[in-house]
């Protein structure tokens, strides 16, 4: 094997799994140190510069860094990074004057963006502060889009919304609620300079099954949590059936419980490993006693006298092959469910009506546009797509990613730069030796459990549509949780040059990650380590020949703790602990980066 190129930012990247894992590559180890000396604010302004929305993230975010954390593979439990995102959002003094500001004069160019959710709204966050003059059109009489409308308030308050969206519309951003765009043609002759659509997936999917529109006790799952958030409809039936088994189901089961239901199911057509929803909340909705029936597929609405009394579902059996995929299954019988009201929550569409088919704007089968996934622009140069526009429904941090990069985009498309010329990730590296055998971290390994965060009541949350249920860690808990991170971007770095074989490092690791060894092939070398290297999706980290045999020093960056016992234990400083800060470009950098030349962008065109 090569002797691995530690200059790659790539590299360390990978290394620290939550951050690889994080849409919008969040310096999650970063920030936890921060929150663990009380740091309560930069730990904030650290998560801020990259996921814009750390208070609103730091309760609803779908975590993809979590089921990355390495901590996980030493115990069952990840760390509770957004959770500890929301200590620093909670216990942060006022930040405001750290804030970006937009400069007192304008650059001249104009932008317009669509829908005030969190794609757009990122998108805002990244140029405003650049001098460009930026329009949100929201059809509705409020911000937040999807965040606001589709989430409920027990789960993530109105409060906490207006906040943080009121730091981006502070930077000058002129906002048109209940402003419509009926006409992409129209918009565009108006004159903007680029064009940037952040407006979900509005549409919910149907269930075309007999019975469907018969009753108006029949909704679509997130039309009615739209009406339950604008106080449209305050009450349900005592017997709710969900149809679906995603995070808006959750939602939809959870809220209405909270408008008066007795008895809510969540009908699931397959088993539940094959759930959409996140573990957790299904967790929340099995803790306030909703059923999950598995591989109950809708036939039919059932009625007597004109009323919908439940819904017939086939019984299904499913053979689940090698690879892990389902087959079709099929049924072994039948079974009516009673019900007063049933929500379909089965998945969301784009709805694209007000974009004319003939503006050079190129659409899939699906109906959606098609999307360039590096620069977010469309087949029509100057209209950007983000968020669950671009690519269907996902979910808020990789909203928030898309925003980034479409911001880079359209900074360039502005100036006539090519849109795929983009800065690359940086890295800088700094030791965290602070003496002999001392680090500027704790590098303790602290067994302690993954802490559980206080929830109200059952009792009480129930009274109230906006109670939040989460309370969020108290300091205790937060003091405890952070010393469960493995401080993963805190990276041992070698020098082989100074290495004398003395096997100091291989005797004290407690975890077996460090073997040398002679050359050879990857597999061969995967195999005959201290400790078999089994996951092939982490690299290893392989040393130039050292000095005295010409055997190399190889690391199995998957089973590495992080704890710093080798660089201790090393008798001529060849191992070092040092921070790896992966340096991500926004919108900012490239025109920091930029020559200076005329603007030779124009309007969308």
């Amino acid at each position: 094997m090569k002797p691995t190129d530690t200059s790659n930012p790539e590299y360390f990247h990978k290394v620290v799994d939550c951050q690889w894992g994080c849409p919008a590559h969040t310096d999650v180890p970063s920030y936890i140190r921060m929150i663990a000396q009380g740091q309560f604010s930069d730990a904030y302004m650290e998560n801020r510069k990259s996921n814009v929305f750390p208070g609103i993230l730091g309760r609803v975010c779908d975590r993809p860094c979590e089921p990355a954390c390495r901590r996980g593979r030493v115990e069952d439990k990840p760390v509770a990074i957004c959770r500890l995102k929301r200590v620093a959002a909670d216990h942060r003094d006022d930040i405001t004057e750290r804030l970006p500001k937009a400069p007192e004069k304008t650059n001249g160019k104009k932008i317009a963006l669509l829908g005030a959710g969190c794609a757009s709204l990122t998108v805002a966050n990244d140029l405003a502060p650049m001098g460009y003059e930026v329009t949100i059109f929201e059809a509705l009489d409020t911000t937040g889009g999807l965040m606001r409308t589709n989430i409920p308030s027990f789960r993530l308050p109105p409060a906490v919304l207006d906040e943080e969206i009121g730091y981006i519309l502070d930077m000058g951003v002129d906002l048109k609620l209940g402003h419509r765009i009926n006409s992409m043609k129209d918009l565009l002759d108006e004159g903007f300079d680029a064009v940037f659509v952040g407006t979900g997936a509005p549409k919910g999917k149907n269930l075309e099954i007999p019975g469907r529109y018969d009753s108006d006790r029949i909704h679509i799952g997130i039309e009615w949590l739209e009406s339950v958030a604008f106080e449209h409809i305050k009450e349900i039936g005592k017997k709710v059936l969900i149809i679906g088994v995603g995070n808006t189901a959750m939602d939809c089961c959870r809220t209405s419980l909270r408008l008066g239901a007795d008895d809510v199911k969540v009908m699931a057509r397959k088993p539940r490993g094959f759930f959409k929803a996140s573990e957790w909340e299904l967790e929340d909705a099995e803790e306030e006693n909703v059923e999950i029936l598995v591989n109950h597929s809708p036939k039919e609405f059932v009625y007597e006298d004109g009323k919908l009394v439940g819904m017939k579902f086939d019984l299904m059996e499913y053979n689940i092959e090698e690879n892990g995929r389902i087959d079709r299954g099929t049924s072994t019988g039948e079974v009516v469910i009673p019900c007063d009201d049933v929500v379909l929550a089965i998945g969301q569409d784009n709805a694209f009506p007000w974009i004319e088919r003939d503006l050079g704007i190129e659409f899939d089968k699906w109906d959606c546009p098609v999307v360039n996934e590096t620069t977010m622009m469309c087949t029509r140069d100057g209209i950007f797509f983000g968020g669950d526009s671009a690519f269907g429904p996902k979910n808020i941090i990789w909203a928030v990613e898309h925003g980034h990069q479409a911001a880079i985009s359209i900074h360039k498309y502005c100036h006539g730069e090519d849109l795929h010329d983009r800065l690359p990730m940086g890295l800088n590296l700094s030791t965290q030796k602070m003496g002999m055998h001392e680090w500027s971290y704790s590098n303790d390994y602290d067994g302690v459990s993954r802490q559980l965060v206080p929830h109200v009541g059952l009792k009480e949350r129930f009274k109230k549509l906006n109670i939040e249920v989460e309370l969020g860690f108290s300091a205790e808990q937060a003091a405890e949780e952070v010393e469960r991170c493995l401080n993963c971007d805190i990276q041992t770095v070698f020098t082989e040059s100074l290495c004398i074989e003395c096997d100091a490092c291989l005797d004290i690791c407690p975890v077996n990650c460090l073997t040398i060894t002679p050359n050879g092939e990857e597999q061969d070398i995967r195999a005959r380590l201290k400790a078999p290297a089994l996951n092939p999706d982490q690299a290893l980290y392989v040393s130039g020949a050292l000095p005295h045999t010409a055997r190399v020093m190889v690391k199995d960056e998957d089973i590495c703790v992080h704890c710093g016992l080798c660089a201790e234990r090393c008798p001529t400083g060849a191992w070092d602990m040092q921070k790896s800060t992966i340096l991500v470009p926004y919108a900012a950098d490239e025109a920091a980066s930029d020559q200076p030349q005329a603007a030779t962008g124009g309007a969308a065109k």
